[in-house]
């Protein structure tokens, strides 16, 4: 399951319990919707609460970031799991966003907004 919001330049999305394809493709809805409004956005996508992933979402991800790579400013993932860390570091190979792994969400949050981080 996925919550999604948007505040302002953000997109927040929050992922509970399994990530499946459905849910991805609400996902994309919510974001192409965004983009159409404002022609650009960024996301904070929350996956603390994530069990686990489909593979089907994997491969929809890369295709989908892909697509709108040039629409999408920032993405910052909050997760406290080294495989998250691996799989974003992996993505960067594929697209042309900036992706970081953040464990706390404000200095997540201070990175999209382009404040200066611990991690720049």
């Amino acid at each position: 399951m996925i919550s999604v919001e948007h505040e302002g330049e953000v997109s927040v999305v929050g992922v509970f319990g399994e990530f499946e394809l459905a849910d991805y493709r609400r996902f994309e809805d919510e974001v192409i919707r965004q983009l159409d409004q404002r022609g650009r956005l960024s996301l904070l996508v929350d996956l603390r609460d994530m069990v686990g992933l489909t593979v089907d979402v994997a491969l929809e991800d890369i295709r989908f970031t892909r697509k709108h790579a040039h629409a999408i400013g920032r993405i910052a993932v909050l997760s406290e799991r080294n495989s998250v860390a691996w799989t974003a570091l992996l993505s960067q190979l594929f697209v042309d966003t900036e992706i970081r792994v953040f464990d706390d969400e404000p200095t997540a949050r201070a990175w999209l907004s382009g404040e200066p981080t611990a991690v720049d």
